[in-house]
């Protein structure tokens, strides 16, 4: 997501906190039933289902191609969040904070960890992606630092004492960088201290890169568990639907 898609995200997720937590300040038994209430309902129904056509469309590839002819996968994507934050914002003003019949109760509690699993998933793995690009390119820059050093040592006269650094040793590392490797041997200003924090550096890099991995792979699975997670709440959303029209048809009659 982008940082404005990721704030607005943001915002209708705690939204959608704030209100499952009205449960404890408002109960309205009667409002689910009411007009209001059910057209809240079925609108919340409606927007919850395109995250289903969204999961149907990128995993069937005649229909990918048909749909992307159209309509970007980036565009569905964003529909796909908003609508499963805003529809199950609506199926919580729907219940009235009525909480009363199993089914009502598995089914939020379902709807919402489906919709704080699929937000935070996706932020978490996005946000690994970017830290673990940012400590490979920093690792490969104290790599290319080290290997000057290791040169500008060998080259540099016996009786020729080396200078510490002053100041931040790693940024004088990285500025290090951007100089020729004959001003780098020309003004070698590196001692066995120096040399010891940039290897220490370097570990802790290495070190924080093989954690991200490990993450990474852990959250593999995250996609697979949310997928199973949502199949199971529209499970239990059929059921409520068909519960609702049944009992509601047969108190008109």
């Amino acid at each position: 997501m982008r940082d404005r898609e990721r704030v607005i995200a943001s915002g209708l997720v705690t939204l959608m906190l704030v209100l499952w937590l009205g449960f404890f300040v408002h109960r309205s038994p009667r409002f689910a039933g009411s007009l209001a209430g059910g057209v809240l309902g079925v609108s919340g129904a409606i927007l919850m289902l395109v995250p289903l056509g969204y999961l149907f469309v990128k995993r069937i590839p005649p229909l990918r191609g048909w749909s992307t002819s159209h309509v970007s996968m980036a565009t569905l994507l964003t529909w796909h969040i908003y609508a499963g934050i805003i529809g199950p914002i609506l199926a919580l003003l729907h219940t009235g904070h009525k909480f009363e019949s199993p089914l009502g109760i598995a089914l939020t509690a379902m709807m919402l960890i489906v919709v704080l699993s699929g937000f935070t998933g996706r932020y978490l793995m996005n946000q690994l992606s970017q830290n673990m690009q940012e400590k490979r390119e920093m690792l490969t820059e104290l790599e290319i630092v080290y290997r000057q050093a290791g040169g500008a040592m060998r080259d540099a006269p016996k009786n020729e004492r080396l200078r510490r650094p002053r100041g931040n040793v790693m940024s004088w590392w990285v500025s290090a960088l951007f100089a020729s490797g004959q001003e780098f041997r020309r003004d070698p200003r590196l001692d066995d201290v120096g040399l010891i924090q940039l290897v220490d550096a370097m570990a802790d890099l290495e070190y924080a890169v093989k954690t991200h991995e490990s993450f990474r792979r852990w959250f593999g699975n995250w996609l697979k568990a949310h997928i199973v997670i949502s199949l199971a709440f529209y499970g239990l959303l059929g059921l409520h639907v068909w519960a609702a029209v049944y009992f509601g048809l047969r108190w008109l009659s």
